[in-house]
């Protein structure tokens, strides 16, 4: 049975959306493969790792019937990616194998029964759906996502928050050192929703959104008008899922669960020493005084004064880096330690050219804002060098 065919980048295309969250080694061999689906000429793909699962649907060809089967992603992925790129490929069924054929090429793959794989029950519980332009979310995932905490023993930081209240949602990620908080208006008023997302369930978010520029590919070529600027996500939450379709993707996660710390605590409310200055060439300073900072310890010194910032690190071989920035400032002169990374990136993730810095003392957390959009704080602690 010829199980569909189509152009190499089709196929590739819905595949690739799909496989993100596929581990290359896994205790269960068949996470490791894609569940097709087909039904006439329309296949389903979907994958799962047990806490996440995506699903997409395109239309591929092939001779009509039904058939379901599970085969290696990552490797067909490889074998398409090798083939030119306008080359029709066809994918053909045989008792427990499938066979690629692209040209003069021809793979035979191994395939694992579709009853087996194991799909996610959803909740039956969501609440209710609300749409934002997918470039909005992506764009607030990227202003906090870099935040988030890695492996650490509290668990509930191991990804971000998602507050959706009224007209607004809100996004919020911490490692304890530092907070990235940023926020968009929702079109249409929905009661207040909190869940925290996974790490891995937000970077694979973030790799399939599109920004306005279509970064991401298109899954399928099914989703209506997936590929227009602002096409919608629409997401749902539940106690203990959350559920997002876009771009002709469907996208079920399990949710972190535990008490997310009380970001509004955190973020400084009355400094009352403020300077603004241009994100670039901070950004720029920082980087070349990080160049002699120890992989240890990534300290560098702030000293602000009126009219000027100066930037120094130093590292245990007594090498030293001086900065010195002019800047408008008529404040208290205050010297405070940083980790340089959690500035540096706090500032690649920015998009307005001016920031803002409050600072009260050196003990005190610096609050980072951009005058120009009120939705975004960086909240960073000092340290002590």
């Amino acid at each position: 049975m010829i199980v569909l065919k189509a152009a190499q980048e089709d196929l590739l295309g819905a595949l690739q959306a799909v496989a993100g969250i596929v581990e290359r080694r896994h205790t269960l061999p068949i996470l490791a493969n894609v569940l097709l689906k087909k039904d006439g000429d329309r296949i389903e793909l979907t994958t799962s790792d047990l806490e996440i699962q995506v699903r997409t649907t395109a239309t591929l060809g092939g001779d009509a019937g039904t058939l379901q089967t599970t085969v290696g992603a990552r490797k067909l992925i490889d074998i398409l990616r090798s083939l030119p790129a306008d080359q029709t490929v066809t994918l053909t069924a045989n008792q427990n194998k499938l066979t690629l054929q692209g040209g003069k090429s021809r793979f035979t793959l191994q395939t694992l029964p579709a009853e087996d794989f194991p799909l996610v029950n959803e909740s039956a519980d969501f609440g209710p759906a609300f749409s934002v332009p997918q470039k909005t979310l992506k764009g607030l995932i990227d202003q906090v996502h870099f935040a988030m905490a890695v492996h650490d023993i509290r668990y509930y930081l191991n990804g971000i928050l998602f507050v959706a209240e009224g007209k607004t949602l809100t996004l919020v990620a911490t490692d304890g050192h530092r907070l990235a908080l940023a926020q968009a208006q929702l079109e249409a008023e929905i009661p207040k929703q909190e869940v925290i997302l996974p790490r891995k369930t937000v970077l694979e978010l973030q790799r399939l959104l599109k920004d306005d520029k279509g970064s991401a590919k298109d899954p399928a070529k099914e989703g209506g008008d997936a590929t227009a600027e602002g096409a919608p996500i629409e997401m749902r939450f539940a106690g203990n899922q959350a559920k997002f379709s876009f771009s002709g993707l469907e996208f079920v996660t399990k949710l972190v669960e535990g008490k997310f710390p009380d970001y509004n605590r955190v973020i400084p409310k009355n400094h009352k020493n403020a300077v603004t200055l241009g994100r670039a060439p901070l950004l720029a300073s920082l980087q070349r005084a990080a160049i002699l900072t120890s992989e240890k310890f990534k300290g560098v010194r702030l000293n602000i004064e009126p009219g000027l910032l100066r930037i120094a690190s130093s590292n245990a071989e007594q090498e030293e880096a001086k900065e010195e920035i002019e800047v408008d400032y008529a404040g208290d002169a205050i010297e405070i330690g940083f980790n340089v990374t959690y500035l540096m990136d706090a500032l690649a993730n920015m998009s307005q050219e001016m920031i803002k810095v409050e600072l009260q003392d050196a003990n005190s957390s610096a609050l980072l804002t951009m005058p120009d959009h009120t939705g975004f704080k960086y909240v960073v602690m000092p340290m002590r060098i």
